[in-house]
């Protein structure tokens, strides 16, 4: 669901490279990955499924989980996945990946590029399918931490709880584990820790933001726009919900520019538009579909309202009787805003600058307005939090981009590459350390 894209960015300052220190843990990750994780993540990224239907991916995963020596439990929130591992007493630290491809075909040109097809229930016929957002990553990377806290059990002390999470593609998935009584079965986290590998950072990088929100909440929008239909060469008879369709479009632009704050962020954007059915017929109903954007509650309730207020009084001026008004109606697929907690993401960027090393910490701010559903897992009651970006892309291909070359393909677009060694290593290394962190050795 991150969509920050096209890329306008430049390449960084400096050239990024793999981290050179002295630490066995690091070792011991690069090893798993050239023998065992590297594969994995090619099944994955060759065998990727949708929303809601991530069977084969969900077994896999219970699989890969309960050799690491974790009690496994399935078809939670449908196709979730939830593992758990008791080692003494202490906190119970939860981690999320989330697993679902999108319906893209893919052109990344990589030997392993997926050729998936699915039966896609939202538009009732076979599409391809990709991993276009980087799930492959992060379950794959999910594994490699289970096998790293298994081999440590010395190390930490506490409860580990693994969160395999279907559906974030529509928004839905976290809620669903959430209504199937994730918290209840299993335990209330004392944290929930969660990463995205990101195209637009460099590989060998880690950005976890202390003092801003890295993904802004979301809500879905349609307006039902009423009419008189008639005939196309007669509109004086009509009411025609295009014309007055257009004209909300318009209008609604108004409420970012003139009614938020200059640096109070927002996004209303206008989808589709779907109405009519022939060049000369005027139809009697057209409907926008909406994204709309926040950071926080208090924008949210006058975006919302403001949608709401000018379809409606746009329709009073298109002469519209009270009774055909333009309808507002707000999808259930919203998402709360995703704030860090400030004072665990200093402490863990405090652990990897001294673990991992100062050169792989970056601090950029989001350049878009991009959705994430974790939220679900951290509010409502609060839990301390965090989420970060692993850098996914070489800063060649920055470089290369700089200088005319071709530019980086970017998330949910069908050329959406990653390079998977260090993303891989770079999650599962980032990971543990922030969990050995959490849960401190008897």
């Amino acid at each position: 669901m991150k969509t920050n894209l096209p890329y306008r960015i430049l390449a960084l300052a400096m050239a990024f490279t793999p981290p050179v220190y002295a630490d066995e843990i690091t070792d011991d990750i690069a090893l798993d990955y050239n023998s065992y994780l590297s594969d994995l993540f090619i099944h994955f990224h060759e065998n990727p499924e949708l929303s809601f239907q991530e069977h084969a991916t969900a077994t896999r995963m219970a699989e890969e989980l309960r050799a690491a020596g974790f009690t496994v439990t399935e078809g939670i929130g449908q196709t979730g996945v939830v593992a758990i591992l008791e080692n003494g007493p202490g906190p119970l630290v939860a981690m999320r990946a989330d697993m679902d491809g999108l319906p893209v075909q893919e052109n990344s040109g990589l030997p392993y590029a997926s050729t998936a097809l699915q039966l896609n229930p939202a538009t009732g016929q076979q599409d391809f399918v990709m991993h276009a957002c980087g799930h492959d990553v992060h379950i794959t990377s999910l594994v490699g931490t289970a096998r790293q806290l298994a081999k440590r059990r010395d190390r930490w002390s506490g409860t580990a709880m693994l969160i395999v999470q279907p559906a974030e593609e529509i928004g839905s998935g976290a809620r669903a584990m959430r209504e199937d009584g994730i918290w209840e079965r299993f335990g209330k986290p004392d944290y929930v820790l969660g990463f995205h590998v990101s195209a637009g950072n460099p590989t060998w990088t880690l950005n976890l933001l202390e003092n801003s929100s890295p993904y802004a909440g979301a809500d879905m929008v349609d307006i039902i726009v009423h009419g008189i239909g008639g005939h196309g060469a007669y509109p004086h008879y009509t009411k025609d919900p295009v014309v007055l369709g257009a004209q909300i479009v318009l209008a609604l632009q108004t409420l970012v520019s003139r009614e938020l704050a200059p640096h109070e962020p927002g996004v209303v954007t206008v989808g589709a538009f779907h109405a009519g059915t022939k060049h000369n017929i005027i139809s009697d109903e057209a409907i926008l579909q909406l994204t709309v954007r926040n950071t926080n509650p208090e924008t949210r309730e006058k975006l919302l309202n403001g949608i709401r207020r000018i379809a409606e009084n746009m329709g009073r001026v298109a002469g519209l009787p009270e009774d055909m008004l333009p309808e507002m109606v707000v999808l259930e697929q919203t998402v709360p805003p995703l704030v860090n907690n400030s004072a665990l993401a200093g402490r863990i960027n405090g652990v990897w600058r001294e673990r991992i090393g100062a050169d792989t910490l970056i601090q950029k701010l989001p350049d878009g307005m991009g959705a994430e559903d974790y939220p679900f897992f951290t509010t409502d009651p609060d839990i301390p939090s965090i989420y970060w970006e692993v850098g996914g892309t070489p800063q060649e291909a920055f470089d290369a981009m700089a200088n005319g070359g071709p530019a980086i393909g970017g998330h949910h677009s069908p050329l959406f590459k990653i390079e998977p060694e260090p993303s891989v290593q770079m999650g599962v290394d980032s990971t543990v350390r922030a969990m050995l962190e959490l849960m401190p050795g008897r």
